[in-house]
C-alpha cells in the first residue's frame, strides 16, 4: 500500500491516524490496500448513523474522482455499508466524524474520527475553507463546503448555477423553499452580502463570528442552523 501523504484531505492529524490504522487492520485482515486517496468525503454522525444520508448519496454520485463518476456498485456498497456496518463498528465516536476515502483506482475505505468544532469561525477562516472547498470542486464536480449568506432575506450560495450541491447544502435550500427564502446562487464570494456562514458536510451550519447583518437576516440563519441541529441529534 502506498504512504497517504496528503494530510490536507484530513481535518487532522488524529483523523489521518485514524485512516492508517484502519488500512493497517484492514490489510492484517484481508490483505486490503488503498492507494493515494482521491477523494475524501467527511460525514457528521449522530448515534453511530449518518442523518442525511440519502442526500449524502445523492452527493456523491455527481463526484468524479480522476474524471470519471463513480460506478452504480461502488454507491450501493457506501450506502449499503453505513447502513448496515457503522451501528456495529467497534469505536467511541459515536457522535464523530464518517470518512469515505475513494482512492485514485477507485477502490474504497470508511473510518471514523472524533469530530472537533472548528477553531475559527471569523468571516476571514470561513472564506478560507470555502476557497479550499471550491478548489477540491473544480476536480471533483461538487464542494464538501460552501459560502452563503441571508440578505434582505434572500438566500445565496457561492456555487455555479448548474452544480451540485453537497448533502448539507440542499438541507439548508429545502428549507429556505419551506419558509418562501428566495435561494439563488452567485459566483464570486465578494458578491455575499448580510449574515454570512458556512455550510459544510462536517460542521453544518456555521454563522460567521462577527456580522453587522440586520436582525432578521441572522435570525434566518440562527433558524437554518437549528433546523440542520433538530435534524442530526435526532436518535433514529
Amino acid at each position: 500500500m502506498a504512504v497517504v501523504d496528503d494530510a490536507e484531505l484530513f481535518g487532522n492529524a488524529e483523523d489521518q491516524r485514524a485512516y492508517e490504522d484502519f488500512c493497517a487492520n484492514q490489510e492484517a485482515v484481508e490483505k486490503f490496500t488503498l492507494d493515494k486517496p482521491a477523494l475524501v468525503c467527511r460525514w457528521r454522525m449522530s448515534n453511530k448513523k449518518v442523518p442525511m444520508l440519502n442526500r449524502h448519496i445523492r452527493a456523491l454520485s455527481e463526484r468524479l474522482v480522476q474524471g470519471e463518476p463513480l460506478t452504480h456498485n461502488m454507491l450501493s456498497w457506501a450506502k449499503q455499508h453505513v447502513e448496515w456496518s457503522l451501528a456495529e463498528g467497534d469505536y467511541t465516536a459515536r457522535d464523530g466524524v464518517l470518512m469515505l476515502v475513494i482512492d485514485v483506482n477507485g477502490n474504497a475505505a470508511m473510518t471514523v474520527g472524533e469530530y472537533e468544532p472548528l477553531a475559527d469561525t471569523s468571516a476571514k477562516a470561513l472564506r478560507a475553507r470555502s476557497a479550499e472547498a471550491r478548489s477540491e470542486a473544480d476536480e471533483t464536480g461538487v464542494a464538501p463546503e460552501l459560502l452563503a449568506a441571508v440578505n434582505n432575506g434572500e438566500l445565496a450560495f457561492v456555487a455555479p448555477a448548474d452544480e451540485c450541491l453537497c448533502g448539507t447544502a440542499t438541507l439548508i435550500e429545502q428549507l429556505a423553499q419551506t419558509k418562501g427564502i428566495p435561494v439563488t446562487r452567485v459566483d464570486i464570494p465578494a458578491q455575499l452580502k448580510g449574515a454570512l456562514f458556512l455550510v459544510s458536510d462536517e460542521h453544518g451550519v456555521v454563522p460567521a463570528a462577527e456580522t453587522d447583518a440586520v436582525e432578521s437576516d441572522a435570525a434566518t440563519v440562527a433558524f437554518f442552523a437549528e433546523g440542520y441541529e433538530k435534524l442530526r441529534a435526532c436518535r433514529f
